[in-house]
């Protein structure tokens, strides 16, 4: 790994690679050739990452109302795992794609040299171990490591998307952020959240001063941890200057969930006003079903995250209920005390609308060697659950983290965010294909 950076040091790195990608930028305006696309994943089933991000790489798909092209071409592609029942042999000789038995072959095209100019790696879902703290090890630094050892070989750095974040270790994440800025490869990681339709459409004043914060999700342990602190950094980071850094970081349940709970560790009117948000939205048109829609709002979490920001901003994450696709948000300004609340929906089709939006900025991302926001957000996400993760295991004891008191700028991806314009195309009352047939032409009227 590289020397750890102080926070002038980490900015001042941080300006240098972006400086670097609108550069790139520039180059790419000169060239528009459709970048080529190594699709490298753990496993291809219906509803799995792989499905619900390819669905929108192989033919124009909808996005804020539109059908956008994806603007980049699939190539190859590699798959960890072939279990019965997997659907990347079948969409290999459906687009005619080359499915390749390494990711070295997938990203040479079995020449030797890359021979690509862009990765997708896409490692979520299949079996394998988890760790001692419940956490399942997914390969992210090991599909990384062998794609950096073919470009290093070839002498070129092509843009890398890693699907959520970075690894389930905080020194793996950190040094894959590192590797990748020394020999400045574009990296884009992160989670699909974020980038979903706000209901209400809620935007914080610029540089507004923050008193606390609280997301709240309803999905399992660990892995809808870290969408919820996705979409709580995509919220907060913009405030008066920038992300500070994070000083704790607690995880609470049981007794040390009672114990903060009669504490007032969090304020209960922020939970409330996020669980309304999404009330609100159910009684609307394409909002959640009425099995879904809470009445009244119900704010007894069954775990917690707690977050000490380094500028003294508090922020919790609650797991409330049991629902797939609750994401909500509230925060409390400082000066006025005033809550901001919203509540994000996902679609029609649940979290598998997600990834339109997503698919969306990582086509971006390809074409132009520019995130839409910063990879930073990811980076320290991957340590806030990291030592989440260790308090867990240490029974809710708080974890210093001064690995992650550092700071980033934020970067406005409003552009990049679905309005839900497209759920007045593909609608409620659409119904969802459960084979692989990429296109959303059907979906608009007929001319």
């Amino acid at each position: 790994m590289l020397p750890h950076l102080d926070r002038r040091q980490f900015l001042f790195a941080s300006g240098a690679a972006l400086g670097a990608a609108s550069h790139r930028l520039s180059l790419a305006d000169e060239a528009p050739r459709r970048p080529r696309v190594a699709a490298i994943f753990t496993l291809f089933r219906f509803r799995t990452h792989a499905f619900n991000i390819l669905e929108n790489f192989f033919r124009p798909y909808l996005f804020n109302g539109q059908l956008v092209d994806p603007g980049v071409d699939v190539v190859s592609m590699y798959a960890d795992q072939l279990p019965e029942g997997e659907m990347a042999r079948d969409v290999s000789k459906q687009f005619n794609v080359p499915l390749y038995s390494s990711i070295a072959d997938a990203l040479t095209l079995g020449t030797g040299r890359l021979a690509v100019d862009a990765v997708l790696a896409i490692v979520e879902q299949g079996e394998y171990p988890t760790n001692d703290r419940g956490v399942v090890m997914y390969p992210r630094k090991e599909f990384f490591d062998q794609a950096m050892c073919v470009m290093r070989q070839s002498k070129r750095f092509v843009p890398y998307f890693n699907d959520k974040h970075l690894s389930y270790r905080w020194d793996w994440s950190r040094e894959m952020y590192d590797v990748a800025r020394c020999h400045g490869m574009p990296l884009m990681a992160g989670s699909s959240v974020p980038l979903a339709q706000r209901t209400p459409a809620i935007s914080l004043p610029e540089h507004v001063k923050l008193e606390e914060a609280v997301a709240v999700h309803g999905g399992g342990f660990e892995s809808y941890d870290f969408h919820a602190l996705e979409v709580l950094q995509s919220f907060v980071e913009a405030r008066r200057g920038g992300e500070s850094g994070i000083a704790a970081v607690e995880f609470l349940e049981g007794e040390s969930l009672k114990r903060a709970l009669h504490a007032g560790r969090w304020s209960r009117d922020l939970a409330i006003a996020a669980m309304q948000a999404e009330l609100d939205r159910g009684s609307q048109p394409r909002g959640l079903s009425k099995v879904e829609r809470p009445t009244p709002p119900d704010t007894e979490p069954s775990h917690a995250i707690v977050l000490t920001y380094c500028d003294g901003l508090k922020a919790t994450v609650l797991k409330i209920g049991a629902s797939a696709n609750r994401w909500n948000l509230a925060c409390r300004t400082k000066s006025d005390r005033k809550i901001y609340a919203t509540s994000l929906f996902n679609g029609p089709w649940g979290n598998r609308n997600l990834f339109k939006a997503l698919s969306h900025s990582i086509q971006h991302f390809f074409r132009t060697g520019i995130a839409p926001y910063p990879v930073e957000r990811t980076l320290q996400v991957s340590g806030i659950l990291d030592a989440a993760m260790w308090s867990k295991e240490l029974h809710g004891c708080p974890i210093n983290t001064s690995n992650l008191a550092w700071g980033y700028a934020p970067r406005d991806f409003s552009a990049f965010r679905e309005t839900g314009a497209s759920w007045k195309v593909l609608s409620s009352e659409t119904v969802e294909d459960k084979v692989f047939e990429p296109g959303d032409e059907d979906l608009l009227p007929k001319r």
